[in-house]
Order: structure tokens, then C-alpha cells, then sequence
């Protein structure tokens, strides 16, 4: 049996999508917008062995599939013409693989990831999030080139959910507009001082020294960032009111803020270390000071926090953890802070990755001198994977606005929220 034989075994021969085969064989709609290229047997190995989005994506990065045309359609596409099939129909197909002299022989042999792969061993749960280990998990993921970054982020270099004001906003004004929304919900004015944990490239600390005329501490666990980001900010003339140190968040040394921003990186904290991270966090504040915690979010607590064998964690953010905005609003309460808002921006974070992957295409030439293709590929396919699952609520965005009251229960916040949409 052919490979495009197999193809139209598993989705039907009318699938709109083009395939092309090794073997020279052909399925699906002859000049469709898009066009699936297997090139090696060895991409059915990584299909058999890693069944799911993890061999798919084995296959995709080390360059045995080829996808043509838009990723994000691909992926849509690919959802919808292999939503029928069972495991049934997997069994069968692969029976007949093995027929084949050369796909057997293919199959047989299991194959070592490609080098994107992060290569973490697995431990204990208590020793996933060291100090250590979180510092390799970060350069894993941040440490790529700042140069691929500023083509994929675009002027910002701001790497977390932005918000749209308007329908029309582009990405630079919604990117804006997310640091203005927090600065406002946390309440910035001249003189404050505020701690940015996670930052970054020092977006948001960049934004409060220059709009509010705070002094801003950012800290990250990525050289590279705080090295962009300290440039930058001498660039700007901003030395005076902002600095961005490569560290720890947790070997922070100043206290008594005035506010604390923490922008993407509750992600990486790390289900039972979020009530000491909070915790940590209240105790850097003065009384009547705000934290303001944007994450990434999953809608339920009902799966784990983690898939240690999926694509995500694999690739992309190796000891990732997501829960549900309700569990981090109840470690945020019971660390002491009272929460006075949380809204959810999981269609901002769509539109957001929207403009990543149009960015990365424009520049995608570039992007593979720069990183390499395997690289590439894998961004390619997670920012578009990402955006379905913001679409289509597997995933979704919160922030999540608390309070340290004074010693006579004060919150010194106003009597509705000052900082409109």
C-alpha cells in the first residue's frame, strides 16, 4: 500500500489538503492551499513510536514532513480531516505499513529525537524547580537569539499576551496597551517603586520609568534578555529610574515595593511552589502595595499541571506548569493578598500569536540563518498550535489583580476600578 494510499485510508480520498509521498504517490486536492510532503520513511518511525502531536512534530522538525502553506490552517485542517479516525483505524493502517519492505524497516528502527528536544532527565517533582534546573529550563527556551526574538516580537520584544484596545489596533499598540493596563491596575505614580519578576526584555519595566516615572527592578533567569534589556534601556536614556538584572527572582534582596508585576512567568513557578512564590512576592511589598499576575491558564484543574511527553514541554517550555485561574487565585489569597480583580484575556493571546507567526513568516529566510531551520520549525508549529488552543479555549490568560492590606485591613484601592477597558 502507497503512503498516499494510507493517507486516504485514515481521512478519505476528498480531503482538502494536497499529499505527496517519497514513494512518488499523490492524494487529496491537487493545488490546495495546503500540501503535506512526506519525504522519509523515517517520518512514519516517529508517527508509530510517538503517536499524537509529539511524533507529528518529531517529523516536522527534523525535516522528514514538510507542511506548505499557512501553519495555522494546516494545523485547523489537520484537526478537522483526522477528527473521525480511531484507533482502530490507526491499527489497521499500520498493518499495512508493515507490509512494506521499507517502511518496515523504518518503522523498526526507533529514532533519537531531533536536537531541539530539550534534553531534561525526569526527576522528582520537589527537585523539578531549582534554582538550577530552573535556569536551564529558562535558556532553553529564551536563550535562542535575540535577534530571532526582535523578528518574531517586533519592536516590543514584549513575549506575553498582549491587549487589544480595538479591533483594528496592530500588535505594537496592543503591546502598549497590556503595559499601560497593568501600570493602571497597579496603581504607578512618580516616585513609586515597582519589582517586575520574569521580565523579559524589560518591557514593562521600560514602560513604568518612561510613562509613570517609577523606578523599575526587572529580573530574569535568561543572559541574554537582561544584557538586551540593560542596553535598551541606556539606549532610551532611562538608566536613572530602570534596570534589569540577570537573577533569581527569589534572590531578590530589596523590599518595601510599591507594586509587583509578575507577566508570564507564573508558568514556570510550578504547582507546589506557588503558595511560598506568593508568599515571597507579598512579603516584598509595603502595605496597600499591589501584585499584578498575568499567566497563562488552563480552564479546569482536572488533567495535570503537566504533560511531560508532549510537545510543549518537550520543545518549547521543558517543567511548564498550567492550573486553572481559580487555584491561582486561592494561592494568591491564602499568601495574604485580598483580590480585588481577574479577567480572562484568551482571545488578546490569539490575536497576539496571530502577529508572532506573521512576523516569523516575513521573516522566515532570516529566522532559519539565524536559529537554523529545526529551530524554526519549531516555533512555526508552536505559535500556530498556540493559537488554536487560545481559540478554542484548551488554554486561556488571566490576570489576576491582589492586594497587601495594612495593619488596620486597609486596601487604599479605589471603590471601583479606576483603569478602564
Amino acid at each position: 500500500m502507497t503512503l498516499a494510499r494510507v493517507f486516504e485510508e485514515l481521512v478519505g480520498p476528498e480531503a482538502p489538503v494536497e499529499f505527496a509521498a517519497y514513494d512518488g504517490s499523490r492524494a487529496g486536492v491537487p493545488g490546495a492551499g495546503i500540501r503535506f510532503d512526506v519525504r522519509s520513511p523515517y517520518a512514519v518511525s516517529y508517527l508509530v513510536h510517538s503517536p499524537g502531536s509529539l511524533g507529528l512534530a518529531r517529523a516536522y522538525v527534523s525535516g522528514y514532513l514538510d507542511v506548505s502553506g499557512d501553519m495555522y490552517t494546516a494545523l485547523s485542517t489537520m484537526q478537522q480531516v483526522f477528527s473521525d479516525v480511531t484507533p482502530g483505524d490507526r491499527l489497521k493502517v499500520l498493518a499495512e505499513v508493515m507490509r512494506d519492505p521499507l517502511l518496515r524497516a523504518a518503522v523498526t528502527r526507533r529514532l533519537a529525537p531531533p536536537p531541539q528536544e530539550a534534553p531534561f532527565s525526569r526527576v522528582p517533582s520537589w527537585l523539578r524547580h531549582s534554582k538550577r534546573r530552573d535556569a536551564k529550563a529558562i535558556s532553553h527556551h529564551y536563550d535562542v537569539s535575540n535577534t530571532f526574538y526582535e523578528w518574531v516580537l517586533g519592536p516590543s520584544m514584549a513575549y506575553t499576551c498582549a491587549c487589544y484596545p480595538q479591533d483594528d489596533s496592530t500588535l505594537e499598540e496592543a503591546q502598549f496597551h497590556k503595559h499601560d493596563l497593568v501600570a493602571k491596575k497597579l496603581g504607578l505614580r512618580p516616585g513609586m517603586r515597582l519589582l517586575d519578576v520574569g521580565c523579559g526584555w524589560g518591557g514593562m519595566v521600560m514602560h513604568a520609568a518612561k510613562e509613570y516615572g517609577v523606578k523599575a527592578l526587572g529580573v530574569t533567569l535568561s543572559k541574554q534578555q537582561a544584557e538586551w534589556a540593560q542596553k535598551a534601556i541606556a539606549d532610551r536614556g532611562l538608566s536613572e529610574l530602570a534596570e534589569v538584572k540577570h537573577l533569581d527572582y527569589r534572590d531578590v534582596a530589596a523590599t518595601d515595593f510599591d507594586a509587583v508585576s509578575s507577566i508570564g512567568l507564573t508558568e514556570h513557578i510550578g504547582k507546589a511552589n506557588l503558595g511560598s512564590y506568593f508568599s515571597f512576592l507579598h512579603g516584598k511589598l509595603k502595605p496597600g502595595g499591589r501584585l499584578l499576575n498575568h499567566t497563562i491558564t488552563r480552564p479546569d484543574n482536572l488533567a495535570p499541571a503537566m504533560k511531560p511527553g508532549g510537545f510543549i514541554n518537550r520543545y518549547v517550555f521543558p517543567d511548564g506548569e498550567l492550573e486553572g485561574p481559580g487555584h491561582i487565585q486561592s494561592q494568591m489569597n491564602d499568601a495574604g493578598f485580598e483580590i480585588r480583580h481577574q479577567e480572562n484575556l484568551r482571545e488578546h493571546y490569539a490575536r497576539t500569536l496571530e502577529g508572532w507567526c506573521r512576523n516569523l513568516d516575513a521573516h522566515w529566510d532570516e529566522a532559519v540563518a539565524e536559529v537554523g531551520e529545526g529551530t524554526a520549525r519549531v516555533w512555526s508549529v508552536y505559535m500556530a498550535g498556540c493559537q488554536l488552543g487560545f481559540e478554542q479555549n484548551w488554554i486561556q490568560l488571566h490576570q489576576t489583580l491582589g492586594v497587601k492590606l495594612d495593619s488596620d485591613g486597609n486596601s487604599h484601592m479605589p471603590l471601583r476600578p479606576d483603569w478602564g477597558a
